[in-house]
């Protein structure tokens, strides 16, 4: 089975079954952000090119604002990302790949790290288990972008561009089997 068929089937899927608990996360953050539930913003996506990811929103008018308590259950369960499952179906998207970013990163990789753009942005990947918890790591930093721009990011890339070389259905299947059972990693 090729990845793509592999993602259409399970994004159509995930789709059918998730559509009601999606709709009623999008009123409930509605409600809870006084914006529209449902946050749309551009990452870039394979080879570079813009895309319009989707989510469940988790914060209030401005993003500097804390995440009220129903965001933080929704970041942390990964809840706010169902609507991600439409960026796949569509084909902006993989269930594993590298986790799209905001431009000024993987648009700006050279040499050999540009191979990351060939690949299709990723619901989930090695790198996204690793940093689950990178707000929180970023918290207790004192320079939160500079740790970001020196730590994380580049440890990522490498970890991407290890995916690159290494990809394949069975390792895209192990890479989501930790990511929905994380106590197996």
């Amino acid at each position: 089975m090729s990845k793509r068929l592999f993602d259409l089937f399970f994004a159509t899927f995930g789709l059918i079954i998730t559509f009601p608990i999606t709709v009623l996360l999008g009123i409930i953050a509605t409600i809870d952000t006084k914006q529209n539930g449902i946050f749309s913003q551009k990452r870039i996506g394979q080879f570079g090119r813009p895309f319009t990811i989707y989510k469940i929103r988790t914060f209030g008018l401005s993003e500097l604002k804390p995440i009220s308590k129903i965001g933080g259950f929704l970041r942390n369960s990964k809840l706010d990302e169902l609507p991600q499952l439409w960026n796949i179906l569509i084909g902006d998207m993989s269930f594993v790949g590298p986790r799209p970013d905001i431009k000024g990163y993987y648009d700006e990789l050279v040499g050999e790290n540009r191979k990351i753009l060939e690949l299709k942005p990723g619901l989930t990947s090695s790198a996204s288990i690793k940093y689950s918890n990178e707000e929180y790591i970023l918290e207790k930093q004192e320079n939160q972008l500079a740790y970001n721009d020196t730590v994380i990011f580049p440890d990522k890339v490498k970890m991407n561009l290890e995916y690159y070389y290494s990809n394949s259905i069975s390792g895209d299947i192990k890479i989501i089997w930790k990511t929905i059972f994380p106590q197996t990693r």
